[in-house]
Parts: C-alpha cells; structure tokens; sequence
C-alpha cells in the first residue's frame, strides 16, 4: 500500500526534532509524489497556462494576484 503524502505531515507533527529520523518512509513517499508531477507534461501544462493567465492579468491591472485576491473586512 502507497503512503499517503499527508501522512509525511502527520509524522512530523508528532516526531517533532526527531521527524528526520522518524519520517524517512514517509518522506520517500513524498518525494515520489512529487517527482510524479513534477514530470507529467499534462500537470506542466496547467501550470504554465494558469501562471501566464495571472501575469497577462497583472500587466492589465498592475495588481498582483495575491492582493487582487485578499478579502475586504466585513465589518468596520
């Protein structure tokens, strides 16, 4: 059975500074899922044209996207 990438997070959580020892199954799971995308022209793809969306948007407004994005308080 293939470990879960989260599960890296939960065996950091509770290894703490021994996590580097603890968590190398994990950690190998991990950089598997990792490689995988990082691999797959599919995922590259979406990637490319989801960053390429975002800066034609902010060479029109001049916004980027990250503040475009934050949430104005609702109540004052």
């Amino acid at each position: 059975m293939a470990l879960d990438p989260a599960d890296f997070t939960k065996c950091c959580k509770s290894s703490g500074f021994l996590m580097v020892v603890k968590c190398r199954k994990e950690n190998s799971a991990l950089k598997e899922c990792l490689t995988a995308y990082y691999n797959d022209p599919a995922f590259y793809e979406e990637c490319k044209m989801e960053y390429l969306k975002e800066r034609e948007e902010f060479r029109k407004t001049g916004i980027p996207t990250k503040k475009r994005l934050q949430k104005l308080p609702t109540s004052m």
